[in-house]
């Protein structure tokens, strides 16, 4: 009977292992996906709530691009502002892709976010992006520029309800 119940046990005691690893590693490949802009990075040392601006333009384009040495790569967009391209760094590209942006190339937008010098080069750091009257694509608390991908996904789905 004691052998009976070791073995009863040992496939919960392999199931509750596996299921450990499986967690530890989806965290370790979050945390890979996200590289260099967690909360406290370099990179988002360079966003500044305190002094946001907003660009109006047309969506040109969608561009990968990798702020700094290391870092994942992330979502931009190139906004015509007249006769001036701006590049425009939007998120990781873990937490959104061009397609998931639900943003669209060849329309009038709106773009509220920070100034930064990065790499000898003027950029954009956004916290919200409009699109028309009743579409927007928010990265950034505007309150004090926490990223939408720092968050737990109850924060998350907190902010996200508050539209």
């Amino acid at each position: 009977m004691h052998k009976y119940t070791q073995l009863n046990r040992n496939p919960f005691i392999f199931i509750i292992v596996f299921s450990a690893v499986i967690s530890l590693s989806a965290q370790f490949s979050l945390a890979e996906d996200i590289k260099g802009w967690e909360i406290n990075s370099k990179y988002n040392s360079y966003y500044n709530y305190k002094e946001l601006d907003s660009l109006k333009g047309i969506l040109k384009k969608f561009k990968k691009v990798t702020p700094l040495p290391g870092m994942a790569t992330g979502t931009a967009l190139i906004l015509e502002e007249g006769d001036e391209d701006i590049l425009v760094h939007l998120c990781p590209q873990s937490f959104a892709d061009a397609k998931e942006t639900g943003l669209r190339r060849g329309v009038k937008t709106k773009v509220k976010g920070s100034w930064a010098f990065i790499d000898d080069r003027d950029v954009f750091i956004a916290s919200k992006i409009k699109q028309g009257e009743h579409f927007e694509f928010k990265v950034r608390l505007t309150k004090d520029g926490k990223p939408f991908w720092t968050m737990t996904p109850d924060e998350l789905a907190k902010e996200r309800a508050t539209k």
